[in-house]
């Protein structure tokens, strides 16, 4: 391990997270326990320069968030899950999985189940941004009424719960199985997308359950 001075400013400890960089660098090293060299976390992170990823690499492992390793003319970094940050960080960066794991333990409970959900669109591919909606499909059993004021409270308490959990606008696709049904017969961009990225909330995949509606 590097000998390179390693801090945390405790007056100010939110500050360790200086740029966007910095979140998406801590994102591929806590996924994993494999030392990574600078070049493969530029690679997984995807975007921005070499030297721009190598400065965060360098602020974070001073912070005492990475572990470095001087590995022949090149260095290797591990994340640090025992210093004080670890945990909110990876918090932090496994919201998605969170908003799946509270999607679905949500609609677990419902009353009236639905006969499938799905996330879908940026949020099931994991490439969005702030401005991004949660897009939900949600499709109501063809014996349960629309208009069910139990179906229609669990809808709209979902929708508000999605807000809150994560400040973006839930988009909510609700559609009986008749209607989905009329929908297969002349297909759309979004059912493409549900084959292709949906995340099933409940029952089976997307693609399994289409092709078992009668």
């Amino acid at each position: 391990m590097s000998k390179s001075t390693r801090f945390v400013n405790l007056a100010r400890p939110y500050a360790i997270l200086r740029r966007r960089v910095d979140a998406e660098v801590l994102r591929v090293l806590a996924g994993t326990t494999e030392p990574m060299t600078g070049r493969e976390v530029h690679r997984l992170v995807g975007h921005g320069s070499h030297r721009t990823v190598q400065l965060s690499l360098h602020h974070l492992a001073s912070e005492g968030l990475l572990d470095v390793r001087e590995y022949g003319p090149s260095k290797l970094y591990t994340f640090n899950r025992e210093h004080l940050a670890a945990d909110p960080i990876l918090t932090i960066v496994g919201i998605r999985a969170l908003l799946l794991e509270q999607l679905r333990s949500t609609i677990a409970e419902w009353e009236l189940a639905p006969a499938h959900s799905s996330l879908f669109g940026s949020a099931a591919r994991g490439d969005g941004d702030e401005e991004s909606d949660i897009d939900l499909l949600i499709v109501r059993s063809d014996k349960v009424d629309a208009e069910d004021e139990r179906w229609r409270a669990q809808v709209d308490d979902l929708r508000q719960r999605v807000g809150r959990w994560t400040g973006n606008r839930p988009a909510v696709s609700e559609m009986s199985e008749s209607e989905l049904r009329a929908l297969l017969v002349a297909p759309t961009p979004i059912l493409n997308e549900l084959h292709e990225d949906a995340v099933v909330l409940n029952g089976a995949s997307f693609s399994t359950y289409v092709h078992s509606l009668p």
